[in-house]
């Protein structure tokens, strides 16, 4: 072994594991937290996933710790009721440190937590077909569920005003305002298509502020390769609960269908690229939906359309906020990223917009025909 493969391994010994470690490698796609796979040597013992807490981000590491034993313990109650659920494998499994936390904190300041990790499972980061997109949307509306009637008050907003689309525009009025890299003459196109679509993209705001929506636990980052899936590519179990907040569902659903229906890269250069895969849209909403529409009011079904367009249009916000200040936030891999980025964003956006009656269409659809099937099955 490495000395850092030394340095990880002695890390291990404050945690509560089975058995012992036979390798140490680095895992995933993640670029927020160091993530190691740990290889047990006796095969019929637990594999682990250790994790060196990124603290610039996450700086309230007991409150980060303390949301992520709260939702997951409440998963893995409502699961023991259901028959034929594995909450084993449905569910992430903190492992506890010696002295019974849920995270170890080193002598140098550092902070590390450790999960079982679940054998037998992949994620995806791009998605390639229906089925795939049908079971991240199962797996994403099957957690809104059974976290519906969880009550959010214990939960710590880790990242404040994550989502709230007041907070992201005054830091772009700030941006535009101070200008501090003397950028602003090359974005104006960029403010004004902000600028019209504010009111719109308010909408869901609106509806949660006026009491229509209800706060529940959200994911709030709801990548695709956040779903693991089983060796048949079935939704096993949803995974990175850093950012679980108190939020609105339209947020989960349109977060993931940015990532999901997009025909090109989220930086692509090639704006003529950037289309929507209908296909893939509709499939997301039906597993979604299967899962989901008994726990959601109707005003919350109609905030899912509008979450779609809000989600690429807030990130693209935060990519232009990024470029005006230097592009302190997001990591650049080469000058202009920040401004490529929120390029593509708006023109996503822009493709949604297009297809914004088909997507409300086919969300009543589904609903319409879930509830069906409901009533029959009584």
């Amino acid at each position: 072994m490495t000395d850092k493969d030394l340095n990880i391994l002695n890390i291990t010994f404050n945690f509560e594991i089975e058995g012992a470690i036979q390798s140490i490698e680095s895992y995933g796609s993640g670029h927020i937290h160091e993530t190691y796979r740990l290889k047990n040597r006796n095969p019929d013992m637990n594999d682990y996933i250790l994790q060196k807490i990124n603290t610039h981000i996450f700086g309230n590491v007991p409150k980060l710790m303390g949301n992520i034993e709260y939702v997951t313990e409440h998963l893995r109650r409502k699961l023991r009721k259901i028959q034929g659920a594995n909450p084993e494998k449905e569910v992430l499994t903190l492992v506890a440190t010696n002295s019974g936390n849920s995270f170890y904190k080193h002598p140098d300041g550092s902070y590390w937590r450790m999960y079982i990790f679940l054998k037998g499972t992949r994620s995806y980061d791009l998605v390639s077909t229906e089925q795939q997109a049908l079971e991240g949307g199962r797996a994403y509306g099957r957690f809104q569920a059974l976290l519906a009637d969880l009550d959010t008050t214990p939960l710590f907003e880790i990242l404040p005003d994550f989502h709230n689309l007041d907070y992201r525009i005054n830091l772009l009025n700030d941006a535009i305002e101070n200008d501090p890299c003397n950028r602003l003459n090359e974005v104006n196109e960029e403010i004004e298509f902000v600028k019209a679509r504010i009111v719109r993209m308010k909408t869901v705001l609106n509806m949660g502020q006026a009491g229509q929506l209800p706060l529940k636990t959200t994911h709030n980052d709801t990548k695709f390769n956040n779903v693991l899936l089983d060796q048949n590519d079935k939704a096993q179990c949803v995974i990175d609960l850093d950012t679980v907040m108190p939020g609105y569902v339209a947020y989960d659903f349109g977060d993931a269908i940015r990532t999901i229906v997009n025909t090109a890269a989220e930086d692509e250069k090639d704006l003529d690229k950037i289309g929507v895969n209908m296909q893939l849209f509709e499939a997301f909403a039906r597993g979604f939906l299967q899962e989901a529409v008994d726990d959601l009011t109707p005003d919350e079904i109609e905030s899912l359309a509008y979450g779609s367009l809000l989600l690429p249009y807030m990130i693209g916000v935060r990519f232009l906020t990024d470029y005006l200040d230097g592009d302190n936030y997001f990591k650049i891999h080469f000058p202009g990223h920040n401004l490529q980025r929120a390029r593509a964003q708006f023109q996503l956006t822009k493709k949604l917009e297009e297809q914004f009656p088909r997507m409300q269409t086919i969300i009543k659809q589904i609903v319409s025909t879930q509830k069906t099937k409901s009533e029959l099955s009584r």
